[in-house]
């Protein structure tokens, strides 16, 4: 209901905007709206087709990974956590060693991997739904963690800060570190109180305590290397990574003698049967967010946030960042269309083009994150997955804009 309510009001907000525009004599904003619909379908059919090739690959080496046992094996290392926070997934249920895998994906930064592997685990958690029209508690929570998306190596951020001229291009790994950290466990939290999940219980404590050590650890040992070899080190540990966990999966496939091309096969058809699934889920959602951003929804946001700081005296510096974080629950490229705006309008050194970055590792694009999981296996009803995502989310900003006056 939710997201039926919020996909309409796009379009009503983007209708209102053009009417209080034609009162004032613009008539041309119903012509933008138009071109609006058609442009932002037309990128919901290629952003699918474009996920086309990268569905194929990875979901092909993720069966590869599946018929060797290594998801099994890997499942094992956070079975104990996601046994306790899905507890409605049987205990042997081969979702968590995607789910696993997925959530590594995303941690280490490997957007191309996370999403098909993210994709498996859904329509594995959906073999178990009871309900198939409605998301089941396991596939709302595994949701709201990709939406908060805990990324320990924001490297496309870095390089796009070495890119305009940033004299010290990783000075945002830490506050993006804390921020997308606090993004995660709001989401976590409030999606854990939401379903009556008991987050006390030591396995549960056990592993949050273990995440926050970890992100403690990295951002130590990242802020004791040399400015200027951080960039390069983070972009290279990441091509690296990406590339080991594809090579791995083959050779554990050929230690275990499986037919590790057939296996890939299989796995990539059913990565293109998912890549033609979304593409009606993405138009619509894509369509909707097109119109409300061509009508100015997003300036409006931006001036109605800016409206109580400014007049209560408080600095409203971090105004110019506005519209990247409005936008980065919305539309992935669009957020970063608008920081890379920012970097050239104030510099990559500004505090404006500061907040942008650090907004821009703290959380995902929620709506296309739903559009693609959920539609992937055609569920209508998202439940709780919406709101509680997008409350992480706003912690995440939130916390992003703190974190940039503590840190600059």
């Amino acid at each position: 209901m939710a997201l039926n309510l919020i996909w309409s009001g796009f379009f009503i907000a983007a209708a209102g905007i053009g009417i209080y525009q034609s009162l004032l004599g613009n008539y041309d904003i119903w012509q933008k709206l138009t071109e609006a619909l058609w442009v932002s379908a037309d990128m919901g059919v290629k952003t699918a087709l474009g996920l086309t090739g990268v569905l194929c690959f990875w979901l092909g080496l993720l069966k590869v990974a599946e018929k060797s046992g290594l998801t099994a094996i890997l499942a094992k290392l956070l079975r104990p956590w996601l046994r306790a926070v899905m507890p409605d997934l049987s205990p042997n249920s081969p979702a968590f060693g995607s789910i696993a895998l997925n959530m590594a994906a995303n941690i280490l930064g490997l957007d191309n991997a996370a999403t098909p592997m993210g994709l498996r685990a859904m329509e594995q958690m959906q073999a178990e739904n009871p309900h198939k029209d409605r998301a089941s508690n396991p596939q709302v929570m595994f949701m709201v963690l990709n939406s908060s998306s805990l990324t320990l190596l924001p490297v496309t951020i870095l390089m796009y800060r070495f890119q305009f001229g940033s004299a010290n291009p990783a000075l945002v790994f830490i506050p993006i570190l804390l921020a997308t950290l606090t993004s995660t466990l709001v989401g976590f939290l409030a999606t854990a109180i939401w379903q009556k999940i008991n987050i006390f219980r030591p396995v549960v404590l056990a592993y949050i305590a273990g995440a926050v050590l970890t992100a403690g650890a990295l951002g130590w040992w990242f802020a004791g290397l040399d400015d200027a070899g951080k960039a390069t080190l983070t972009a290279a540990a990441s091509n690296a990574i990406l590339f080991g966990i594809a090579l791995s999966f083959i050779v554990f496939g050929l230690i275990k003698k499986q037919n590790v091309y057939e296996n890939f096969i299989e796995g990539a058809k059913d990565g293109f049967k998912t890549a033609v699934m979304i593409i009606p889920y993405l138009v619509a959602m894509l369509a909707a967010i097109g119109v409300f951003r061509a009508a100015g929804g997003i300036d409006a946001l931006c001036k109605i946030a800016a409206f109580i700081p400014e007049h209560l005296g408080f600095d409203a510096e971090f105004v110019k960042a506005l519209p990247a974080a409005l936008m980065k629950p919305l539309s992935g490229s669009g957020a970063r269309a608008m920081m890379l705006d920012i970097f050239k309008t104030y510099g990559a050194d500004s505090f404006a083009g500061f907040v942008a970055s650090i907004v821009q590792g703290s959380t995902e694009t929620t709506f296309y994150v739903l559009a693609v999981y959920f539609g992937a296996v055609n569920l209508k009803k998202t439940g709780a997955a919406l709101p509680l995502a997008l409350l992480a989310d706003a912690a995440g900003i939130t916390a992003a804009v703190g974190l940039a006056y503590a840190f600059y």
